[in-house]
């Protein structure tokens, strides 16, 4: 079975990846205004809510006010990431763009798989690989920091944009839940050295930045 989507050209797909607060959207944006100012052509995306289906997926995955199970919650986020690469990513490669996505099929395989440990990780390898046919990434960042620390910074986040006390169901888990999350995405970017990099996360804005600048340029992911 294929996934029905036409296979990307010259274009370049970047996931970062990493847990809660560890400041993936700051880096995303960083990352692109430079690339902009390079002359490069640009997407931003996200995982869940790409798209107006995974608007209202967003709302229920996030909501605390739900607690589907594992097989539930990932058949959700897979119906998101469906409509993400149909609509948005394989586009935008199509095209030659350089599109940079905050959390894609690895998340789901961190979070669903290895830290809930309850669907199988090859079971939802298989499935990514179905719903996103041959848009894999070619570069994943890998943010890492301590998981008290992305906790902390998930709610500073929070109280500084005004939703004081307020917190998606993600960050209302248990620190080992985000520990596990964390090792799942050092597991994987063990397995696969070749596409991951992994980057200190618990620094400097600039200086995490230009870490990510300095490995995007070795590894010729603009060119």
């Amino acid at each position: 079975m294929t996934s029905g989507i036409k296979k990307p050209a010259a274009g370049t797909l970047i996931s970062f990846e990493g847990i809660e607060g560890c400041g993936k959207s700051t880096q995303i944006a960083l990352l692109a205004e430079r690339l902009r100012a390079a002359g490069k052509e640009v997407v931003l995306s996200r995982e869940p809510g790409a798209t107006p289906l995974g608007l209202e997926l967003r709302k229920i995955l996030l909501d605390p006010v739900y607690s589907p199970d594992s097989l539930t919650e990932l058949l959700l986020y897979l119906a998101d990431r469906r409509e993400h690469c149909r609509l948005v990513i394989a586009p935008a490669l199509q095209r030659g763009a350089l599109v940079l996505v905050d959390r894609y099929v690895d998340s789901t395989w961190v979070y669903q798989g290895f830290a809930r440990d309850e669907v199988e990780t090859s079971l939802i390898e298989r499935l990514n690989r179905l719903v996103v046919g041959d848009f894999w990434p070619q570069l994943t960042f890998v943010l890492d920091c301590p998981a008290d620390r992305g906790l902390e910074r998930a709610r500073q986040r929070n109280l500084e944009s005004g939703v004081v006390g307020v917190a998606d169901r993600f960050e209302q888990r248990h620190l080992d839940f985000h520990s596990r999350v964390r090792q799942g995405f050092l597991v994987l970017a063990d397995v696969a050295k070749e596409r991951f990099r992994v980057i200190d996360a618990d620094r400097e804005i600039a200086m995490i930045h230009n870490d990510i600048w300095q490995k995007l340029i070795l590894q010729d992911a603009v060119s």
